[in-house]
């Protein structure tokens, strides 16, 4: 269950506001806030079987969008590429003085992801 709290918190991360209002709703309540089916059927005003519907739809439309836009595995391989960078300017023998530029630099990237 955890793995799946992960997954959904990350593709909520960078998928979230693409889902429906009631849809990310059911998900901050039920993954955030670890509220029951039944207790977020009360604070929304619907049945459980609403709330159940709403979280089912908005988990398979979040992996839809990794799987058609793969914003997730480009952020990965992007994360990766600039630690392996950084480790290689670290191993490289060249002044300090351009040597902290170029860490400079990518740390400024790292912040942008």
């Amino acid at each position: 269950m955890l793995d799946k709290v992960i997954e959904i918190g990350i593709l909520f991360d960078f998928y979230g506001s693409l889902l429906t209002e009631k849809q990310q709703e059911a998900i901050q309540l039920y993954y955030y806030q670890d509220l029951s089916l039944s207790e977020i059927a009360e604070r929304l005003e619907i049945s459980r079987q609403g709330v159940y519907d709403h979280l089912h739809r908005g988990e398979e439309a979040l992996r839809e969008y990794e799987e058609k836009l793969g914003l997730i595995k480009r952020y990965k391989v992007l994360k990766k590429e600039l630690e392996d960078l950084e480790k290689a300017i670290n191993d490289y023998k060249i002044e300090n003085k351009v040597k902290n530029n170029l860490i400079q630099r990518v740390e400024k990237i790292k912040k942008h992801l």
